[in-house]
């Protein structure tokens, strides 16, 4: 077993859910243990200023450049703890499996199934080995394959410092599967110029642009009357709620959407007859056009209080992300030729494309730090259907360290 997957395996034994229910920072504390696991690591191989901030869960450290380093600014590393919501991590049960084509059973009984015929991309592994689920739980590749892969690297650099590279940063970050990976992010502390996140899926991609997003709740007071003396008085909250999501065309929804189109996600509706709550996110990569969706979910909620003659409805909206492409593009394009360059070196065909969503790397971007984002050789995130390639999470080692000396082009 390679080191890269014998971390990883270690590491995706930790539960480090995040929860999008809780008002606390990190969202969980079990993401604590992790944290603690890795810093502990990292002195141990020999890095510098290793910080684990107790209190919000960050983990920082450095790698001291080498003498023959030609680079003079530091290179950061950025990957992130925890798992999503959607699916348990508690009791991860990963193994390995030599694929050869055809269906792979998570569970003897056939209970769960990962079938080609289901998630086609499976004929593209042919011949590698797939660190996969029994099917009750997510795997945890997202993203604890990026932080193994860069604790890899780490650990290989600081066992050979005989190789020249410069100055080096890495951080590990929680709650980014909720949006607040980076809420608390001290970039002082990390000292990278400019970074990396490997936050993303199967080998080869490359990711410099992703959607600009805000947040939306619509709160809307209704009047609750018995039904039998209603007309006229009752003001039915949960049809209002229905009401406004009709506004919003069908053309424009997540399910009808791709590549760069955005759009408008109902994520939930809380609703009584006197009382109801929904929410969504706006999404696009276009800022015009994001800025255009925001200024139309402002005349919905306007209309609907034409219509009822009052103020029933009440808008919140707040942004946040932005397309990090604003910031790499404005004299940071080398992190993304330098990407696909080691790719290429490494006989990976770059696959350069949005990201239908964001990452840590969308909101440093604008902290200061430009931050693409990189594969972590995973496939099904979220799910308990996830799998990811132990050969690509190795490939991806080797393109980290050329990132990290340099050798791109050689």
């Amino acid at each position: 077993m390679s080191e890269v997957v014998d971390r990883f395996l270690t590491y995706v034994s930790y539960d480090t859910q995040s929860s999008e229910e809780s008002q606390e920072s990190p969202s969980t504390a079990k993401q604590h243990e992790l944290a603690k696991v890795l810093a502990e690591e990292l002195r141990k191989m020999g890095a510098s200023d290793v910080i684990y901030d107790a209190e919000y869960c960050y983990v920082y450290a450095k790698i001291p450049a080498t003498d023959g380093g030609a680079c003079k600014k530091c290179l950061g590393f950025i990957a992130h703890m925890d798992t999503s919501p959607e699916v348990s991590d508690t009791d991860v049960k990963a193994r390995i499996v030599r694929y050869e084509g055809g269906d792979i059973a998570l569970q003897e009984d056939g209970s769960y199934v990962l079938r080609e015929k289901d998630f086609p991309e499976l004929s593209m592994y042919r011949g590698q080995s797939l660190i996969v689920t029994d099917g009750t739980t997510l795997l945890g590749a997202d993203d604890k394959a990026g932080v193994a892969e860069i604790m890899t690297m780490a650990n290989y650099l600081l066992a050979h410092p005989e190789i020249p590279h410069g100055p080096l940063a890495v951080a590990f970050t929680p709650d980014e599967e909720i949006g607040a990976g980076v809420d608390h992010f001290d970039t002082e502390v990390f000292g990278a110029d400019y970074a990396y996140t490997v936050d993303g899926g199967r080998l080869g991609e490359l990711e410099y642009e992703c959607f600009n997003a805000a947040a939306v709740t619509v709160t809307i007071a209704g009047r609750s009357v018995h039904p039998g003396s209603a007309k006229g008085k009752m003001i039915n909250a949960s049809r209002v709620a229905l009401e406004l999501d009709a506004m919003i065309p069908a053309s424009e929804r997540p399910e009808t959407t791709e590549g760069y189109e955005g759009f408008f996600h109902l994520t939930g509706i809380r609703s009584e007859t006197d009382a109801a709550t929904v929410t969504y996110i706006i999404r696009d990569h276009d800022r015009a056009l994001f800025e255009e969706k925001k200024r139309r979910m402002e005349t919905y909620v306007k209309t609907v209080n034409e219509r009822y003659g009052a103020e029933i409805a009440h808008l919140t909206m707040k942004d946040s992300y932005y397309n990090m492409k604003e910031v790499i593009e404005q004299g940071n394009y080398f992190l993304v030729e330098n990407a696909v360059a080691a790719m290429r070196h490494l006989g990976i065909t770059p696959i350069a494309q949005p990201i239908r969503g964001g990452t840590d790397g969308a909101r440093l971007s604008f902290m200061g730090v430009p931050c693409p984002n990189l594969c972590t050789g995973g496939e099904n995130f979220h799910s308990r259907y996830e799998y990811v390639s132990a050969d690509a999470m190795e490939k991806i080692t080797e393109m980290l360290i050329l990132l990290a000396t340099g050798r791109t082009k050689e």
